[in-house]
C-alpha cells in the first residue's frame, strides 16, 4: 500500500518534529551537565554520591589488580615485583609530603594531624613493600643461579 504525498508529508513532520524534541532534550542534558561541571561537580554523575561513585571504583580496582596479579605467570614476577616498587617509591613521595605538612598553613589544625598521621602510616606501609619486594626479587633471582 502507497502512501499519498500527503500522508508521506504528515509522516516526515511526525518524524522531524520527534528529531527536534530529542535535539531539544539533549540540548537540555548538555546544559545541565555543563552547569554541573562548572559547579564542580561531574557530568555523568549529577545525582550519584561522589562517596558512592569512588567506593565502586576501589571495589573494580580490587578485583581488577586480584585477577591481573593471579593471570601473573612465574617468569613475569620479578618484572612485575619491579614495576610495584616503582608505584611504592611514588607513594613514598606522597607520603613524606604528608608528613611534612606545616599546620600554620592548614585552616583545620586537626586536618594538618591527620595528614600528617595518615602520611606516616602510607609511609611505613609502602617502605615494607618496597622492602618485600626486593626480598622477593632477590629470591627469585637466586633460584636461577647455577648451583656449584
Amino acid at each position: 500500500m502507497a502512501l499519498t504525498p500527503e500522508q508521506a508529508l504528515e509522516k516526515a513532520n511526525a518524524a522531524a518534529e520527534m528529531a527536534r524534541n530529542a535535539a531539544e532534550s539533549a540540548q537540555a542534558f548538555a546544559d545541565a551537565a555543563a552547569v554541573a561541571v562548572a559547579a564542580g561537580g561531574d557530568a555523568v554523575g549529577v545525582g550519584i554520591d561522589p562517596f558512592m561513585f569512588r567506593f565502586a571504583i576501589f571495589v573494580l580496582a580490587i578485583f581488577v589488580g586480584y585477577f591481573v596479579v593471579w593471570s601473573v605467570t612465574s617468569a613475569l614476577h620479578t618484572p612485575l615485583m619491579s614495576v610495584t616498587n616503582a608505584i611504592s617509591s611514588v607513594i613514598i613521595v606522597g607520603a613524606i609530603l604528608a608528613v611534612g605538612v606545616d599546620a600554620s598553613a592548614v585552616a583545620d589544625p586537626g586536618a594538618a594531624w591527620t595528614a600528617k598521621i595518615l602520611g606516616f602510616v602510607a609511609l611505613i606501609l609502602a617502605s615494607v613493600n618496597i622492602f618485600g619486594g626486593f626480598l622477593v626479587t632477590e629470591r627469585m633471582l637466586a633460584m636461577y643461579k647455577k648451583k656449584g
